[in-house]
């Protein structure tokens, strides 16, 4: 009975075919009913007082065998499995774009070792934390590009964001096109939860398209958008290359704090202010905590083809009857 459990079948639709048993009982019976003594006797009495044959009593065997032989036939076209582990359990299955901003001010160091560098560390951590959800890279600065489309392959999605770089684009803080580019890749996406992880230090000054349009946008597609503005309050040393080599000045920080928590009000998301690289870690942590969309994930292990056993007792009983038909069991014609 336990064998049975563990059964499933990979082609079910084919045991339609069992149907065909139906006319072939039908059409057995009424031709017993119709078979009529080639040699006729005005009393049969002494017949009825004679022993009866063994083949009287195996008479409709070669027909029940045809019929077992036939549907376990079917079984073996239906491709039964066996597995050895059945279990149900909950995932997440979310897919997530990190938006990054890599503008040259994002080089200011109250985040050591600067801001941006800081970013990429707390994130590759996110990623490395959410085996099972796919994600994507965008970054922006003057322009907007994706690093790294949706994927499951995280350890090519950490290669990327490594690679990320201030000034390998044209300069400036484009982030209604960070986000229009980040919407871009999850509009058309299945997932049951569309999130965009948003972070900037600065004030959107580039760009065709305005936040609050991209916000408007991710709205319509159902994804939510986690803005996070990134840079203490007051002033950061940021680093400028001078001829007597790289000198520090304080450079006031502006966030469009305001901006951000438009775009996370209207996607139904939530807003962060970092100010240092131990709060954003914790964003990030509170983040990984609100996007736990549950999933029930059947799996199973060790998959073993079964229909070889079905297959051969079927062509054996086939056999059988074939035999059977043509000696002991052979009919008068």
């Amino acid at each position: 009975m336990d064998f049975w459990n563990k059964i499933t079948f990979a082609n079910p639709e084919l045991f339609y075919f069992l149907m065909v048993l139906i006319p072939m009982i039908v059409y057995y019976y009424f031709k017993q009913s119709s078979l009529r003594p080639s040699i006729r006797f005005s009393n049969i009495e002494i017949f009825e007082q004679m022993p009866r044959s063994y083949k009287y009593y195996l008479r409709h065997l070669l027909f029940v065998l045809r019929i077992f032989a036939v549907s376990l036939l079917i079984f073996a076209l239906a491709r039964p499995q066996s597995f050895d582990n059945w279990k149900k359990e909950t995932t997440e299955g979310i897919d997530i774009v990190l938006a990054l901003d890599i503008s040259s001010s994002m080089l200011a160091e109250d985040l050591r070792p600067n801001r941006l560098e800081a970013a990429k560390n707390v994130a590759i951590n996110f990623i490395s934390d959410r085996e099972l959800d796919r994600m994507g890279l965008v970054v922006f600065s003057g322009e907007s590009f994706t690093q790294c489309p949706l994927t499951n392959d995280h350890a090519i999605l950490i290669n990327l964001l490594k690679n990320v770089e201030s000034g390998i684009i044209e300069d400036g803080t484009a982030i209604g096109m960070g986000l229009a580019n980040a919407v871009n890749r999850l509009k058309d996406s299945e997932a049951l939860s569309k999130v965009v992880i948003l972070l900037t230090d600065g004030e959107n000054n580039r760009g065709d398209v305005a936040p609050l349009s991209a916000a408007d946008i991710a709205r319509t597609f159902g994804i939510r958008v986690y803005t996070i503005g990134v840079g203490t309050i007051g002033t950061a040393p940021y680093p400028f290359q001078t001829p007597f080599g790289i000198q520090y000045q304080q450079v006031e920080v502006k966030i469009d704090e305001k901006t951000l928590k438009e775009i996370s009000q209207i996607t139904d998301g939530k807003y962060f202010r970092a100010t240092s690289t131990k709060s954003l870690t914790e964003i990030y942590q509170e983040i990984d905590k609100l996007e736990k969309s549950k999933i029930d994930v059947k799996e199973f292990s060790n998959i073993k083809e079964e229909f070889f056993i079905f297959a051969f007792i079927g062509f054996f009983i086939l056999i059988l009857e074939i035999v059977l038909r043509n000696t002991i069991l052979r009919s008068i014609p």
